[in-house]
């Protein structure tokens, strides 16, 4: 691997946390009243994206559209089948149950992810025209309006539909 390549890596690594601990503030910055602030870390946030993604595009990651659903089926299983099982059990050894509560959320939605993906691999053409709506809570991800969360039991009002301009 050429330093370049491994630089960039680095860096897309580095922008995508960047871009996800941003918007973490902006929502924290508005449950204190400080909408201006809440602007500036979303405006970052959407910064941080477009280096990502131009970092991820120079390492030559983003494929057509058949080996990119490919590639995200592999992470999403690998996610639901390995990563999240072990961390979970590894929480609740240690003692820490509303983490390993958290692991066993997000464990379920990445088998829903990958399962969607599956769906659009099949014939990505023909994928119905749908919203899809997530829930604030745990990520549950449905094709379509929700009452409840299947996952972690929220209503109606836990779900947002995900709007297709969002970076």
């Amino acid at each position: 691997m050429s330093k370049t390549e491994q630089n960039l890596k680095e860096a897309f690594a580095g922008e995508s946390q960047a871009n996800r601990k941003y918007l973490a503030y902006a929502v924290a910055a508005e449950k204190e009243g400080l909408k201006q602030v809440s602007k500036l870390f979303r405006a970052a946030a959407a910064a941080e994206t477009i280096h990502a993604h131009a970092h991820w595009k120079n390492l030559g990651m983003i494929k057509d559209t058949a080996a990119n659903l490919q590639d995200a089926l592999e992470g999403e299983t690998y996610e639901f089948t390995k990563m999240y099982p072990v961390m979970k059990q590894e929480a609740e050894a240690e003692g820490n149950a509303a983490v390993a509560k958290y692991f066993g959320w997000a464990n379920a939605v990445e088998e829903v992810h990958a399962n969607l993906y599956k769906k659009a691999l099949e014939n990505p053409a023909a994928l119905a025209e749908t919203d899809y709506y997530v829930c604030k809570v745990c990520g549950y991800t449905s094709e379509g309006p929700c009452e409840k969360c299947p996952v972690c039991g929220g209503g109606a009002m836990a779900f947002f539909k995900v709007d297709e301009t969002a970076l």
